[in-house]
């Protein structure tokens, strides 16, 4: 390594493929180990731009990588880039970035001038569902878009978790439900797996798609060709943007429009639950969420309604 101590971009570069390999071990999940290539690659390319080491990288770069940075990305953004960038360091044997006073420093005045709020995503709730679902058209993509949407609604599916799916991880009752297997989640690496529930009408739109498609085994959901043919297992970044065509298609807003993602079913899903009253833990349970964080943050304008503050006004009767 000391060679690269002297600066060498390029061939430092290069070498963080090696060591997000170590990083990435088996312990993370697919969507995770993508998220760390696309960083160092965006950091590396920074800094071949620069003529700069991205591997080790010195503090200074780390602080000026976070002030650009800053300038064209949400804060949560960068702090995970900036964690990527620790972490391949941490496996090159090299002192973490985030050790040194002036990247935290960095770190804290973006903070405190853009704040660390994210912006929330927008929950396709049963409204929503309903109305993308009822403007679809007929054709064979329309269908698996539709059986997608509501097979994403019920289960509160996370994209890679929707594309993981297979036929055989559909299991109908005789009452004309289902219960879907699913193998592998984000929060449960080692695959465990959890089984989860389908409604009838979501069973029939699902059936629907593969009367249509001809899809006996294998993945579930399917890209198409422009020919109409049924093509290979959907990659995940597919699915935003098949959310996203939907709602244009039913009419939505161009802001409703840009704030969907592949999480928008699970966070509408989230929302109408506490919006119908259904306590914390059974949602937690539902999401296979181990933390009330998130459940908090996706329905907090609801639950703000039933805080304190809202309970005693209505106890006031006020007016």
């Amino acid at each position: 390594m000391d060679e690269l101590r002297i600066g060498d971009p390029e061939a430092a570069a290069g070498s963080l493929g090696t060591y997000l390999e170590a990083v990435a071990d088996g312990s993370l999940s697919g969507n995770t180990v993508r998220a760390l290539r696309g960083d160092l690659e965006r950091f590396a390319a920074w800094c071949e731009e620069r003529d700069v080491s991205p591997l080790p990288a010195l503090a200074g770069t780390v602080v000026a990588y976070v002030e650009a940075m800053s300038g064209e990305c949400a804060p949560a953004t960068v702090r995970r880039r900036i964690s990527s960038i620790a972490a391949v360091h941490r496996a090159a044997g090299e002192p973490s970035p985030l050790e040194h006073a002036e990247v935290r420093r960095a770190l804290q005045r973006m903070r405190r001038r853009k704040g660390s709020r994210q912006a929330q995503v927008e929950g396709l709730t049963w409204a929503l569902r309903q109305r993308l679902i009822e403007a679809a058209g007929d054709r064979t993509i329309d269908i698996r878009n539709r059986a997608m949407l509501a097979v994403a609604y019920d289960a509160m599916l996370r994209r890679s978790e929707l594309v993981a799916l297979q036929v055989a991880d559909v299991k109908v009752d005789r009452g004309g439900s289902a219960s879907l297997l699913v193998r592998r989640a984000k929060n449960d690496p080692e695959g465990g797996g959890a089984v989860l529930y389908l409604h009838g009408d979501s069973v029939r739109l699902l059936r629907e798609w593969l009367a249509r498609s001809g899809v006996r085994g294998g993945p579930l959901f399917r890209s198409m060709r422009k020919d109409g043919c049924v093509g290979g297992a959907l990659h995940p970044g597919q699915v935003p943007r098949i959310y996203k065509a939907m709602a244009k298609r039913a009419g939505l807003s161009a802001e409703v429009v840009d704030r969907l993602s592949g999480h928008s079913p699970r966070v509408g899903a989230a929302q109408d639950m506490i919006a119908s009253g259904i306590e914390l833990p059974a949602i937690m349970q539902a999401g296979r969420w181990r933390s009330v964080r998130m459940v908090q943050r996706y329905g907090e304008r609801l639950l703000a309604k039933r805080n304190g503050a809202a309970q005693l006004a209505r106890l006031q009767k006020r007016r």
